[in-house]
């Protein structure tokens, strides 16, 4: 039951990307990619500072402890969506999260095939390859 809960979350996670794609874009159109990122991060602050300073203060401190590694998050997700706003603007919602998809799909799997970031190891194998294919099969299908 909890695996299918979170199956519907990351479910929602999807459906609520590539919304935030096609709005990104038409943003992205009307005042530039790189303002539209920095309006939906900065939203997104605004949104969650409260929250972190009122009930999370004492986990967020932990930050300065960390590797700084596991910090680049906050570049690689302004990157992402930078990237994703001028992709839709220019290949439509379908093709530009299509590609995410498999952009994500070869990098997850090489992740989890080696373990890299203290991940559990999930071996590549003949079924994963063949996902990748039908994900690539799958582009030229939505183009």
């Amino acid at each position: 039951m909890k695996k299918l809960f979170l199956f519907l979350l990351a479910l929602v996670a999807g459906i609520a990307i590539s919304v935030e794609g096609a709005i990104g874009g038409v943003l992205g159109q009307h005042i530039g990619e790189l303002e539209a990122s920095y309006y939906v991060f900065l939203f997104g602050a605004i949104l969650f500072t409260p929250f972190i300073l009122f009930y999370r203060r004492e986990r967020i401190k932990r930050i300065k402890d960390l590797p700084k590694w596991q910090l680049t998050g906050g570049f690689l997700g302004a990157t992402y969506l930078v990237l994703l706003f001028l992709s839709v603007m220019h290949l439509g919602v379908g093709v530009a999260m299509t590609s995410v998809i498999i952009g994500q799909m070869i990098v997850s799997i090489f992740v989890d095939h080696y373990g890299f970031f203290g991940v559990r190891k999930i071996p590549f194998n003949r079924d994963r390859f063949i996902a990748v294919v039908l994900l690539i099969c799958a582009l030229f299908l939505v183009l």
